[in-house]
């Protein structure tokens, strides 16, 4: 979820003739190291962190660079204090979002990632067509509950209070053109305790989307995702290419 509007990005992919019938496949496993990622983060880099921990651990994947939008964003220092290039793109120095886009996406092109996270990006992202299928956003709520514009951070927490629910969680989705509207990878649920302030929801459902980041990485490292118009198929590991 992003908090600005910008302008509408590419679809997602159509089939190509590698994937199944009527499915888009995405992005694989280019280097011995695994996946190549591109993180974009606005604030802490927590799920960042929590990213490097669980490559630390064997997640099939490799950090290339991290893209902030604000020069202040603490995760620039913890991409930098694990070696990997981290680099400020600040919003506010940008006319508009095109040419913020232009931006991100010059220093994308450097590093050439598969797959790019967006990991609390508080600004708008624009696909370009090279993306699509190869963005995955995490959303704190179950979408399509809780999501669209204005829907990201406490706010969204807050909502899930005032509205009564007795249950949300976390959503890691594919982006598409559309606010939260890309077809869903992975989602879980956590429930709301009659004594929860916005602060203990969000401590619950921020340890679901440490889970659920990586392991939707390592699905898409294994190939195992395939993406069938606004849904999206997770095959059985010896389904998988090569398994």
């Amino acid at each position: 979820m992003t908090a600005e509007s910008g302008k509408r990005a590419a679809p997602l992919p159509t089939p190509g003739p590698a994937g199944a019938a009527g499915a888009a496949e995405v992005a694989g496993v280019r280097t011995p190291r695994g996946l190549r990622l591109a993180v974009l983060l606005s604030g802490s880099g927590t799920s960042l962190e929590n990213l490097f921990e669980h490559i630390d651990r064997g997640l099939p994947a490799e950090v290339v660079c991290v893209l902030a939008s604000k020069k202040s964003a603490f995760g620039l220092r913890r991409a930098e204090a694990r070696g990997v290039p981290a680099i400020a793109v600040p919003r506010r120095e940008f006319a508009d979002v095109a040419a913020f886009n232009d931006a991100l996406h010059a220093e994308l092109a450097r590093f050439e990632p598969d797959l790019v996270c967006l990991l609390g990006f508080l600004s708008p992202f624009e696909l370009r067509g090279c993306y699509a299928g190869r963005t995955l956003n995490v959303h704190p709520a179950l979408i399509p509950a809780f999501s669209g514009q204005g829907f990201y951070g406490h706010h969204v927490h807050e909502a899930v209070l005032a509205t009564g629910v007795k249950w949300t969680g976390a959503t890691v989705h594919f982006v598409s053109d559309v606010y939260d509207e890309g077809p869903i990878l992975l989602q879980e649920t956590v429930p709301v305790l009659d004594d929860d302030t916005p602060d203990t929801l969000a401590a619950r459902v921020q340890a679901l989307e440490r889970r659920l980041v990586p392991e939707a990485i390592r699905l898409i490292a294994e190939d195992r995702v395939r993406i069938e118009g606004r849904r999206t198929r997770i095959l059985p590991a010896k389904d998988a290419v090569g398994g």
